[in-house]
């Protein structure tokens, strides 16, 4: 795999991708020797199990349907974006809102907001990241809210950062907006992503009691999306390189950052693992690619309902959100103290049901009347699947 896919490449771009070789061919070898699953740095949470089973897997289980879901309704919480708001932007189904995850061998305790918020009185709880943690961020706010309605709260928004504060109990829940993690920097108007720097975003975090960091999806963005002009690494400047390779560098300031400047007897370090999408009907469906009947969609319009069984193994191999996980998870590793990992992956893959797809009001018209270019497969639907998340949030924290 080149290290570099730019056409840009200078003599001394060249004699840094041959002293880059010989570590990613053994970082490489690494990574090709994990399992898929990335359990190895849970500290378990103490639950208690059916048929006094000792373990407790909470991110391996299946999907039950319960009629006491959703948490709340997305009619009385004020700050769902609309990109994520798909009952007000005309999902007509409603039944991906009764879902609940149900681990293997134990019950999740159900959510309690106003313990939430005696647990967390005085504290800033913050997530950190792209719109998937503002996803999670607003989900949890709605979720604390319903426990609460007549709490008096206040919103200050601004970008990066917005803060939500339940200030009956001054309690801070808040959205630092970084989707590499890592710093960056306008230069002479060009985006320059700083792949050794974290300083700058570090700055913010140091308030928080609670951190929860996520990225992922940015590092694949290409064409228009993409966010950076130039990566620089170790002084050097490229409009391009291996994206599992800048992702692995990121990674890795950020977490030689976290554990210099964190001090974790005071603040709790978790990690979101990296959330899954629903673009490539094959993936999820082994059949599709060998079926005679009309696929009606490619994507995630119109599911209606999770993909059945407790794990996905639709002979594809591994999906690009794995490869990326297993870099993730083997850097959270080799931390001196590890963040705990809400490792959401492949739950979250069997809920190709959950995404707005064309239900967001993000989109005009004539994009609405075009899934198969325009449904939103990566966003979820609030109320809907990170409220688990937040659930999962809810057990690391308190049990």
């Amino acid at each position: 795999m080149s290290l570099l896919s730019s056409v840009f490449v200078s003599f001394f771009s060249l004699l840094f991708i041959l002293s880059l070789q010989c570590q990613k061919a053994s970082s490489l070898h690494h990574h090709h020797h994990h399992h898929h699953h990335y359990h190895f740095h849970h500290q378990k949470p103490f639950l208690k199990s059916n048929n006094n089973q000792s373990t407790c897997s909470l991110f391996v289980g299946t999907w039950v349907h319960d009629e006491s879901y959703p948490f709340y309704q997305s009619s009385s919480c004020e700050i769902i974006d609309p990109e994520f708001n798909c009952q007000m932007y005309g999902r007509p189904d409603s039944d991906y809102l009764k879902y609940r995850w149900k681990p293997l061998n134990c019950e999740l305790p159900r959510f309690n907001g106003v313990e939430f918020l005696m647990k967390m009185k005085g504290k800033t709880v913050m997530f950190v990241g792209d719109s998937l943690g503002r996803n999670q961020w607003q989900s949890l706010i709605c979720m604390i809210s319903a426990a609460v309605p007549q709490s008096l709260t206040e919103l200050v928004t601004g970008d990066p950062l917005s803060t939500f504060t339940f200030l009956d109990y001054d309690v801070k829940i808040s959205f630092h907006r970084a989707p590499y993690l890592v710093d960056m920097d306008m230069v002479q108007g060009k985006r320059i992503l700083r792949l050794d720097e974290a300083d700058k975003n570090g700055n913010t975090w140091k308030s928080a009691d609670v951190l929860l960091f996520n990225t992922g999806h940015w590092w694949t963005h290409q064409g228009s999306l993409q966010g950076w002009d130039y990566l620089e690494l170790r002084g050097e400047y490229y409009p391009d390189m291996d994206r599992l390779g800048a992702l692995e560098s990121g990674m890795k300031t950020w977490a030689t950052w976290v554990d210099a400047n964190i001090d974790r007897s005071k603040t709790q370090v978790l990690f979101q693992a990296i959330s899954p999408t629903h673009y490539n009907q094959n993936e999820w469906n082994a059949e599709a690619g060998r079926s005679t009947t009309m696929m009606t969609t490619k994507n995630c319009y119109g599911e209606t309902a999770p993909i059945s069984g407790a794990t996905i193994n639709p002979g594809v191999g591994e999906t690009y959100t794995e490869q990326q996980m297993r870099i993730v998870d083997m850097v959270i590793r080799e931390m001196r103290d590890p963040a705990y990992l809400i490792d959401i992956t492949m739950l979250s893959a069997l809920r190709k049901d959950g995404h707005p797809s064309i239900y967001s009001g993000d989109l005009n018209p004539q994009q609405r009347a075009n899934p198969d270019h325009s449904a939103d497969c990566s966003h979820w639907c609030l109320p809907g699947l990170p409220d688990t998340w937040n659930q999962l949030l809810y057990v690391a924290l308190f049990y």
